[in-house]
């Protein structure tokens, strides 16, 4: 059976990760959650990324979790954006998360960036989620 929400389950997986005080999560590779974990990695919510290739050319993305002081980096990691409902924003009406302290993670015609680089670009896109 296949996966309805292959982003929201990555999401998942990392939040359930810092749960549990992994050190490293695994799951299946693609060019969108590959440029979601450049994201986290630039804005400092993950130490890095790499991928693996495996038998049968399958390609894992193993996603090294950060922790400061024995607590998780990531407090709150949620899926905005999904297959049923798309939520879609211009630079003028992006908002905001935590004032700032947050981020949002934005899908633009520029690529995946988070939402102060959008605004500094001066484009709008696809909201995937938010990280605090």
């Amino acid at each position: 059976m296949t996966m309805s929400d292959p982003l929201g389950d990555m999401l998942t997986r990392v939040r359930n990760g810092q749960q549990a005080n992994k050190k490293i999560v695994e799951c299946p590779h693609s060019k969108v959650r590959q440029n979601v974990c450049e994201v986290l990695k630039d804005e400092g919510f993950i130490r890095g990324f790499e991928i693996e290739e495996r038998e049968g050319n399958k390609k894992f993305l193993q996603i090294q979790l950060k922790y400061a002081e024995g607590q998780g980096v990531i407090q709150q990691i949620n899926r905005v954006s999904t297959p049923g409902r798309r939520v879609y924003t211009n630079v003028k009406t992006m908002p905001r998360f935590y004032n700032g302290l947050g981020i949002l993670v934005v899908s633009t015609p520029q690529g995946v960036m988070a939402d102060h680089k959008a605004r500094a670009a001066n484009v709008g896109g696809e909201i995937i989620c938010q990280v605090f």
